[in-house]
């Protein structure tokens, strides 16, 4: 009889997310098959969304930590699980779950999903990081592991209406990006991408993307990779109303449609930058701004910019993925 003592599991959850019954039930039942000890708890707040419950998780010396909520509670245990050679397993609980969806892990059972976590292997990710300037010259640093959006894509998260998003999902993002759309603003920024010259730009949005996926069958950036080491940046600036439309065209016709398939790729050709919808890569950005501007992160309001620094941290993250077939 082996003396090891078994592995143990923090479960970090949002109660405002999931149904703490059903979570506890599923986790003991799959915990106990793998051979693993009792799991550690411990829920988010107001006051606290993850990084301060993560660091009670790690100081007790957890052996993978689970995160059971949505884009921000995901967003915030991974900025305090980084610098620990510790894995996350996610158990999607929220509107989007947009990690989740990048990486194909099922978003909508939980109990496989916690299976896959105390199962699954090891698939290391890259990790973005970005350090804020505000308008009265401090600056603040995070973690983010899907997107930085300024522009209309933090507009529209400004104007995400709470209550509906509870009841309607999804859907509640169409009001606000209505709303966005009538902010008749640009952003006027002087960026520069890695070690090259700097450039100046006007634009309605900056996009920094570690992945590319979005719900309703969206593939807002199509060459993001979430282990290659770098950023798609995506700039837009449509021109009028018919630029809009090509770039909703590009975004979830072209993208989200044609190139999923390897033929459809092949149709659709190399993607070509123009005046309405711009890409670029690189593992460093820098971008100072011509007046404070709203920011978001991987869905959540962070204040408001001056400039910022963003790099990647190649695969930094280990996150638990079901074993391949």
């Amino acid at each position: 009889m082996s003396d090891a003592t078994p592995k143990t599991a923090a479960v970090i959850y949002n109660p405002v997310k999931v149904d703490i019954d059903v979570l506890r039930e599923a986790v003991n039942t799959e915990a106990a098959a793998a051979g693993w000890g009792e799991s550690l708890w411990f829920e988010t707040s107001v006051e606290d969304v993850g990084q301060g419950v993560t660091g009670e998780a790690l100081a007790q010396g957890v052996d993978m930590v689970i995160v059971a909520g949505g884009d921000g509670t995901v967003r915030a245990v991974v900025e305090g699980v980084r610098g620990h050679d510790v894995p996350v397993g996610l158990l999607p609980s929220g509107t989007g779950n947009l990690l989740a969806r990048n990486l194909n892990l099922t978003l909508n059972d939980m109990p496989d999903s916690v299976r896959a976590a105390f199962t699954g292997e090891n698939r290391a990710i890259d990790l973005g990081m970005i350090r804020i300037e505000r308008d009265d010259s401090s600056r603040d640093e995070h973690a983010f592991v899907v997107m930085a959006g300024l522009g209309l894509d933090a507009k529209m998260i400004n104007n995400t209406d709470e209550d509906l998003k509870k009841k309607a999902g999804w859907a509640a993002y169409v009001k606000a990006i209505v709303t966005s759309l009538r902010d008749p603003n640009e952003l006027h920024l002087r960026f520069r991408l890695d070690d090259n010259e700097p450039k100046r730009a006007t634009v309605h949005t900056l996009i920094l993307g570690n992945c590319g996926s979005l719900p309703a069958n969206i593939l807002l950036m199509p060459e993001a990779v979430l282990d290659d080491g770098l950023f798609d940046v995506m700039l837009t600036r449509p021109g009028g109303v018919l630029g809009w439309i090509r770039v909703w065209v590009k975004v979830a016709w072209t993208n989200g449609i044609v190139r999923r398939t390897k033929a459809g790729r092949a149709i659709a050709g190399e993607h070509k930058n123009d005046r309405d919808l711009h890409y670029e890569t690189a593992s460093t950005f820098t971008a100072r701004f011509s007046r404070p501007e709203e920011i978001e992160l991987d869905g959540d309001e962070f204040g408001k910019a001056v400039a910022f620094k963003a790099w990647i941290e190649p695969s930094s993250l280990m996150i638990r993925v079901p074993v391949a077939a």
